[in-house]
């Protein structure tokens, strides 16, 4: 069984050293490990190169900045692997972490691992599970958990299921894994969640996951009526988790706003997509209803109601 690892590279001097050295001392052998490298300006291309001198499963791709989404879908791609693994490159992974998934793996098109939170060493305990992917979204999805469960780095994904499916990630968007997860969840026949506590998740000021601004609110619309559109063509199961999903992407973007700001990012919504998500609970019509008059009266709502 061969792993394809992929790692979007973008102005991580301080930590990508350290990421490839979880690499370098994988227990597991049979794997490439795909560096994109996305017009980072400080020392990170000249670490890669220092790299790939030294670690033969390492390959380098230079692209023009293009985002996370992007350098993602051109390490796919690339990948030649079984198995296609996700890392960030300011988090690292256990020295176990491909022997561990190559023993688990029999033919699942995803499988699911623990991660840790490197911060306050906090990590959520997953039970052992096989199902379908969607009965494992309806499962998890809104669940509290240390590590969200959107994030595409706590899984394993066989390429074929990928490359069958079309799953690619949308591009110009921050919060690109709230909109892969779902559509992933939903065509994947065969997952399974192992214990294993396999990847440690740095949290960091001025990373994409902790920064907040007008582009991140503009970016859970954008998700919204995406997915709000995709599921509304899909028939034949149950979308009351999904939708309640998508109607907080809504209502995120409009807690804390300027008047321009507001402006701006209603005229962003699709309106008869947001309608549909917000009918399956009272408190989410209430929401729509609310900020479809006034976002200052969806605000006082939200935090009064």
């Amino acid at each position: 069984m061969t792993f394809s690892i992929i790692v979007p590279v973008y102005n991580v001097e301080a930590y990508l050293s350290q990421c490839l050295e979880s690499l370098q001392a994988q227990d597991y052998t049979d794997f490439e490990v795909i560096c994109v490298n996305d017009g980072s300006t400080d020392r990170s291309r000249e670490i890669l190169s220092e790299w790939d001198e030294k670690f033969p499963q390492i390959r380098v791709i230079d692209r023009k900045n293009g985002g996370l989404s992007a350098a993602r879908n051109t390490g796919l791609q690339a990948a030649t692997g079984d198995y296609v693994v996700f890392i960030d490159s300011d988090d690292w992974v256990e020295p176990k972490m491909l022997a561990q998934l190559a023993k688990e793996a029999n033919g699942e098109d995803m499988i699911c691992f623990a991660c840790r939170q490197t911060d306050n060493n906090t990590y959520d305990t997953l039970d052992p599970e096989q199902s379908d992917g969607w009965s494992y979204y309806n499962r998890h999805a809104l669940e509290h958990r240390e590590v969200s469960f959107v994030c595409v780095w706590q899984r394993c994904y066989r390429r074929v299921f990928l490359e069958e499916n079309g799953l690619r990630f949308l591009e110009g968007i921050l919060h690109e894994d709230n909109e892969f997860t779902p559509q992933a969840c939903l065509k994947a026949k065969s997952i399974k969640v192992i214990p294993d506590i396999l990847y440690n998740y740095r949290v960091r000021s001025g990373s994409i996951m902790t920064t907040r601004g007008l582009k991140s609110k503009e970016s859970l619309i954008v998700i919204g009526n995406e997915l709000s559109a995709l599921f509304d063509k899909e028939k034949g199961f149950d979308k009351t988790t999904v939708y309640r999903a998508l109607t907080q992407y809504y209502q995120m973007a409009f807690i804390n706003n300027t008047l321009e700001e507001d402006q701006h990012l209603l005229s962003l919504i699709d309106w008869y997509c947001y309608r549909r998500v917000s009918r399956t609970k009272l408190r989410h019509r209430i929401h729509y209803s609310a900020l479809r008059f006034s976002p200052r009266l969806f605000r006082f709502i939200n935090r009064h109601v």
